[in-house]
């Protein structure tokens, strides 16, 4: 692995051809007035079919399973012909506007509000663009297979560079992208972001690494960022075998750690979101878990996919049972690679264990839904906005943590019935083989997505046990059990220990005791030589262990 710190302009190597006898869908980003926290779109659209035009916003956004009505910050909207003259649209719902009497050519021009620095919505103001497409770009029914050609106007003086996965066209401010799901997968920073590269060797391909860093912090602060970057980076490639096809044999993390950020991460097919409103000095942990989840799913999730998933619905919300895998699995391997890569302690993972385990063990709401149900309510959950009072402290047990306390559960069962020669990074790798890398028709696409059976079937297979597998899925992910981890803990060298027995939350009911998941280290004695060897191929690098 060779690392090299650049602070030029990124440059892609990959450029599809346009689409032919299509003509592409073209948009025009300007910021006339950032100070206002606006940005000004204008939007062609040639060789139409006849009939209306069915224009719409998203109200939903990949990775984000709330419905966010985007459109409230849409304004000032225009339509014209392709000599200039007006149009006239029906604007029959919030987000759909139908332009009706063009003749083949139909220009749309509107402003639109953003001030929310996250991985759902959009942020203009005097220093930065950040842009999450599906809150930013009207688009077209109809025309999804499209090519897209997209061109950037910074403000007067404003020296910004542009941080995408977007693919590079004639000039740093032009863009194109293959098709509208593409487009909409790819987020975009306009700012004065520092910029670090590194590349790593993988097979007959060298996929180039690239951070685009907007931030308060010090040169110095994330040069040593990258480095624990790259360090995450290779120890997740271990897990697969392999990165997926970058297209563009490329990946970049774009990151705003600023005081007016919202914490966030936010997985794409080839980039990342990720921004808080820590720094890299106060929050190095922090951020770089961050880092390690939302680079996990660039194989969990963007290319081994749901089928409820695929392809995604901008206009609804997508509701999948199998968040528990998606989300929860990633959110297991997130802090376990940070191990992995020594950038954390034995002790630092225990943690993360104890709080996992203790939320779904102690939650009145595993009473109430299973993992597989909790998953489908996402759209009520995450990222949803109430006036009302909802009963979730008492019905919910959040998919990301029951998913990651699966994880654990089944990584260590596996470990425990094979003595180690099969594990959870097996059936990721399986997994991958058949649903992630096959790949789709097209660039966003996925052409073999998993339900539920494919799962348990995978689990049948790695384990070389259909009914293990089947007893697995119906007691921990379709029903409410919890796997006995204080037995399966004791094989790698940990106590699980009661902590505060019998106390209560106010108001609330406990389904069971909390515990501490500590090594045997810290309980006074020093593990054996079978709890080492287990412990030190669950947590040591792959690379190493040969897992």
């Amino acid at each position: 692995m060779a690392r090299r710190i650049l602070r030029v302009a990124f440059v892609l190597l990959w450029a599809p051809a346009l689409a032919l006898g299509q003509a592409p869908v073209s948009y025009r980003l300007s910021f006339p007035e950032p100070e206002h926290r606006s940005m000004q779109i204008r939007i062609r659209f040639d060789d139409l079919p006849p009939g209306p035009l069915e224009l719409r916003m998203s109200r939903s956004s990949p990775g984000r399973y709330a419905v966010h009505d985007f459109a409230k910050n849409v304004y000032d909207v225009r339509f014209a012909d392709g000599r200039g003259a007006a149009l006239r649209a029906i604007h029959p719902r919030p987000h759909e506007w139908n332009v009706i009497g063009h003749t083949g050519s139909v220009e749309v021009t509107y402003r639109i509000f953003g001030d929310r620095v996250d991985g759902t919505y959009l942020a203009i103001d005097g220093t930065h663009a950040h842009i999450n497409a599906p809150a930013a770009l009207m688009w077209a029914r109809g025309l999804e297979a499209r090519p897209v050609a997209v061109r950037f106007l910074p403000p007067a003086g404003a020296s910004w560079r542009v941080a995408t996965q977007l693919v590079p066209g004639a000039d740093p401010l032009a863009y194109t992208a293959p098709n509208f799901q593409y487009l909409m997968d790819s987020p975009v920073e306009l700012s004065g972001a520092a910029l670090r590269t590194f590349t790593v060797r993988d097979g007959p391909r060298t996929p180039v690494f690239r951070l685009a860093v907007h931030h308060t912090g010090t040169d110095a602060e994330l040069d040593t960022f990258t480095a624990d970057v790259e360090r995450i980076v290779g120890e997740a490639r271990q897990v697969f075998g392999e990165y997926p096809p970058f297209e563009g044999n490329s990946y970049t993390f774009i990151a705003d750690y600023l005081p007016w950020a919202v914490g966030d991460g936010m997985e794409h097919r080839n980039s990342s979101v990720l921004t808080s409103a820590s720094s890299i000095r106060s929050n190095r942990l922090g951020l770089l878990d961050t880092v390690s989840h939302e680079f996990f799913h660039a194989w969990n999730v963007e290319r081994i996919r749901p089928r409820a998933l695929e392809p995604f619905d901008f206009e609804e919300a997508n509701v999948s049972g199998e968040l528990w895998f998606a989300e929860g699995f990633t959110s297991y391997y997130g802090p376990l690679i940070l191990r992995r890569a020594g950038l954390t302690q034995t002790a630092d993972f225990a943690a993360e264990m104890t709080d996992m385990v203790n939320t779904v063990r102690t939650s009145p709401g595993r009473q109430v839904r299973s993992a597989e149900e909790m998953s489908r309510l996402a759209p009520l959950v995450d990222g949803a906005a109430y006036v009302d009072r909802a009963n979730f402290d008492n019905t919910y047990v959040s998919y990301y943590t029951w998913g990651a306390a699966i994880a654990l559960g089944l990584d260590l069962t596996l470990r425990d019935r094979s003595n180690g020669r099969v594990t959870l990074d097996h059936y990721m790798r399986a997994l991958w083989e058949t649903h992630g890398k096959p790949g789709g028709k097209a660039p966003g696409y996925v052409d073999n997505p998993y339900t539920m059976a494919d799962l348990e079937a995978a689990l049948a297979a790695v384990s070389g046990d259909a009914a293990f597998a089947d007893d697995f899925f119906a007691r921990y992910i379709q029903g409410r059990e919890l796997v006995d981890y204080e037995r399966l803990l004791a094989r790698a060298g940990f106590v699980v220990q009661p902590v505060s027995p019998g106390q209560a939350r106010a108001g609330q009911p406990i389904a069971g005791p909390r515990i501490a998941i500590v090594p045997v280290e810290q309980a006074g004695r020093e593990p054996t030589a079978d709890e080492r060897r287990f412990r030190e191929r669950w947590l040591s690098s792959t690379s190493r262990n040969g897992s």
